[in-house]
């Protein structure tokens, strides 16, 4: 679709799709990303992916059909092998006369048409399809887990036997056990899952994927296939299959499609047996912009402030999982730039930067935060990333450095902005050094994105919930947005996630007021006095913006941060 693809900004101006200033905003950010101007336009929110498809199948003279449109038939889909359907991204949607109807993402790909027409024996009419519909349609039509399961049980009934020639069973490519794990993570990167867990239970074994910051159950598997499936893992992380007692933790390379995705593997001994999970770490991800990461204009504004020092330290905060390590790597992104010497230290490296000196921990080694930071010192840095302070040598060694002329950008564990001060207390650094050295602070969670598919606006009834969390009167006028869910989003009526933030900018007054050794809630009474805006705030904003729901705000915000 190269011609297309050098046209759709063109093609998207004269449907009055975008207007050309968005057009010519839109191919400035290309220059930078290399990305196709099509995704480009997506990602800024000028247009959704379903406009752009519209604009391209009147360009190409077919249909464009939406995975709501359809109804997807497993007997029809045996007809395509898999592989091909996965290779060329191609789902079969219904057979008339000879004439094999397909959805594509690029129907102009002659050679999957011919490969198509020439292994099912029919011809082949295309029409377009998003790509994401087609990642959703595969899933459904292929992951064959009904044989799957039946094939295992019968294989593996018998336990003992299994037990007897694991090696073979786990290590032969085409054996079963080998395509259930196969098809467990690559079901789980199609899916943008974070997180896979296979966990023993009394009498089956579950599955479940983090998806969109929530564990969902994806499908159970019968107790005789336990110890081959663990036994799998543990061989593709080059980890101990007879040690059973003690946790252990690995890594798989894992080949997806045309590249390579990490897994950070940890395994923990239960009662039930050894529970897996499996950390997904794409690589190849693109790394958010800040403007992209959900920040407010006024936030973002008082954040690049920050960062466009050339000293001092800014931390980011938050629990595990809301999105800690993505801010502070757009951070990066912002200020990777020739003259400067950047060096992070991670706990594992989940993206790689082109210009970057990134150090791995290995505390096997003795290759700690602090040992390194130590030796980083000598390194003549510009920007040192610290991926976690998490004990008192590390914390010191970074605020020194960052009274010291460098710029310092770490993360921590905390509820709030200002709370990241007193925990560096509690730490053992002294008030002064953390006045002296501390720049702005970042607190933040992820809040699940309303499904653009199924969103419908509702007034809420006058005694809600939502209107008692928003303090709306009960016969007030109000308009939300909720889900209602649909094939995109799984019927959960969200898809996506994104921020919400307090950026709290060090002032006078507030360092004064650490060098006194204040408490938590003096400090966020003087940050909100000075204008800082809740996390609770910005999802508020967010809710009446129609990007999430009031559910999505309670369930990650603290009530006591209005206080």
């Amino acid at each position: 679709m190269y011609i297309l693809n050098q046209k759709i900004g063109t093609l998207l101006v004269n449907d009055q799709k975008i207007t050309e200033e968005q057009l010519n905003s839109a191919q400035e950010l290309q220059r930078e990303s290399n990305h196709r101007l099509s995704d480009v336009l997506i990602e800024a929110g000028f247009v959704t992916g379903s406009m752009v498809m519209e604009t391209a199948a009147k360009f190409l003279g077919m249909p464009f059909y939406e995975l709501r449109d359809v109804d997807l038939d497993k007997e029809l889909a045996k007809k395509i092998p898999r592989a091909i359907a996965e290779m060329y991204r191609v789902i079969p949607l219904k057979l008339e006369s000879r004439v094999m109807t397909v959805a594509m993402a690029d129907p102009t790909n002659v050679i999957a048409l011919d490969d198509v027409s020439r292994v099912t024996g029919y011809q082949v009419l295309p029409v377009l399809f998003l790509e994401s519909d087609i990642a959703v349609a595969l899933n459904q039509l292929y992951c064959g887990w009904d044989d799957v399961e039946k094939s295992v049980d019968k294989m593996f009934g018998d336990e003992e036997a299994a037990l007897a020639d694991r090696r073979t069973i786990v290590d032969e490519e085409d054996a079963p056990i080998v395509n259930i794990v196969n098809s467990i993570i690559t079901r789980a990167i199609d899916e943008m899952a974070s997180d896979i867990h296979i966990e023993p239970q009394e009498v089956n074994v579950r599955v479940r994927y983090r998806l969109d910051g929530l564990l969902r159950e994806i499908i159970t598997f019968p107790k005789s296939t336990q110890n081959t499936m663990i036994s799998r893992v543990k061989i593709m992380a080059e980890l101990n299959i007879t040690e059973r007692r003690l946790p252990q933790d690995g890594r798989i390379v894992y080949q997806y499609k045309r590249r390579m995705v990490d897994l950070r593997v940890s395994v923990l001994p239960t009662v039930n047996g050894e529970k897996i999970c499996m950390r997904i770490l794409d690589k190849e991800a693109t790394v958010v912009r800040v403007e992209r990461l959900g920040m407010g204009k006024s936030d973002i504004a008082s954040y690049k402030e920050l960062y466009q020092n050339s000293d001092g330290m800014i931390l980011v905060t938050g629990p595990t999982g809301c999105g800690k390590s993505t801010t502070l790597y757009a951070t990066i992104h912002e200020i990777n730039v020739p003259d400067k010497n950047i060096v992070t230290i991670e706990d594992p490296v989940e993206l790689q930067f082109e210009g970057l000196n990134q150090v791995m921990i290995n505390s096997n080694i003795g290759l700690t935060f602090a040992s390194v930071l130590r030796s980083i010192l000598r390194q003549d840095p510009n920007v040192i990333m610290v991926g976690e302070i998490r004990d008192t040598e590390t914390a010191d060694i970074a605020v020194r450095a960052a009274m010291t002329g460098h710029m310092v950008l770490s993360s921590l564990h905390t509820n709030s902005a200002p709370g990241a001060l007193t925990r560096l207390m509690d730490m053992g650094v002294e008030p002064f050094v953390i006045a002296s050295a501390v720049r702005g602070v970042v607190a933040q969670r992820l809040v699940r994105l309303i499904c653009v598919e199924c969103k419908e606006a509702y007034s809420p009834e006058p005694e809600s919930t939502e209107r008692v969390f928003l303090n709306v009167s009960p016969e007030a006028p109000i308009k939300l947005f909720r889900g209602v869910g649909c094939k995109m989003c799984g019927f959960t009526g969200y898809k996506g996630r994104t921020g919400i933030y307090e950026v709290m900018a060090m002032s006078p007054k507030l360092r004064s007021m650490v060098n006194k050794n204040v408490t938590d809630e003096e400090l966020v009474r003087v940050a909100r006095d000075e204008g800082m805006t809740s996390m609770r705030e910005d999802g508020v904003n967010k809710i009446y913006a129609g990007l999430t729901t009031v559910q999505e705000v309670v369930r990650v915000s603290f009530a006591d941060d209005e206080e």
